[in-house]
C-alpha cells in the first residue's frame, strides 16, 4: 500500500513539473519571427521601389539627372538601415533560442536529478522495509521460542504436580 502511494505521489509531482510551463516562450519567438518578417517584407517593397527608381530617366535624352540618383541613394540608404535593423532582430531570435534552449536544459537537468532522488528515496525505502520484514520475521520466531518454552514449563509443572499428587496417594494406601 505504501508503495502505491510513493508511486502516485511521484506521478503527481512529475506530472506537475510539465504541467506547471505555459507557452509563453514559443509565443515570444513567433511574435520575433513574426516581427522579422514584417521588416522582410518592407525591405522587398524598399527593393521594389528602388528598381522603379533606378530606370527612370528624367533627364534630357532620357539620362538620369542628379535627383534621381540622389533618391536611388536614399531609397539604398533606408534598405541599409532596413537590413541593420534586420540583422539586429536576428541576432535577438538566436539569442532567444539559445536562451530556451539552454532553459530546456536546465530542466532536463533539474528533472533528472529530482528522479534520481526519487529513485534513491525509494530504494532507501525498500531497504528499511526489507530490514523491517527480517525483524518482523527475527520477533515471530521469537515470540514462537517464549510460546513453546512456556508451553513446556507449563507441561512440566502439571506432570510434577500429578506425579507429587499420584506419590502423596500410594504411600497413604
Amino acid at each position: 500500500m505504501k508503495k502505491y502511494i510513493l508511486l502516485s505521489l511521484m506521478c503527481l509531482c512529475y506530472a506537475y513539473g510539465f504541467a506547471q510551463k505555459p507557452n509563453a516562450d514559443s509565443l515570444a519567438y513567433q511574435l520575433q519571427r513574426k516581427k522579422i518578417n514584417t521588416m522582410l517584407d518592407e525591405r522587398k517593397q524598399k527593393f521594389g521601389q528602388y528598381s522603379e527608381s533606378s530606370t527612370k530617366h528624367t533627364g534630357i535624352f532620357g539620362l538620369q539627372t542628379k535627383k534621381d540618383i540622389r533618391r536611388s541613394n536614399d531609397i539604398l540608404m533606408d534598405i541599409a538601415k532596413t537590413d541593420e535593423g534586420i540583422f539586429e532582430q536576428i541576432k535577438i531570435l538566436l539569442n532567444y533560442r539559445t536562451y530556451q534552449q539552454e532553459q530546456v536544459q536546465t530542466h532536463s537537468q533539474e528533472t533528472e536529478s529530482s528522479n534520481l532522488g526519487f529513485m534513491n528515496t525509494i530504494n532507501r525505502l525498500r531497504q528499511r522495509i526489507d530490514l523491517l520484514n527480517q525483524e518482523a520475521l527475527k520477533e515471530k520466531e521469537h515470540q514462537g521460542k517464549m510460546l513453546r518454552n512456556y508451553i513446556i514449563v507449563f507441561v512440566l509443572m502439571l506432570g510434577s504436580i500429578l506425579y507429587l499428587s499420584l506419590k502423596k496417594r500410594v504411600v497413604k494406601v
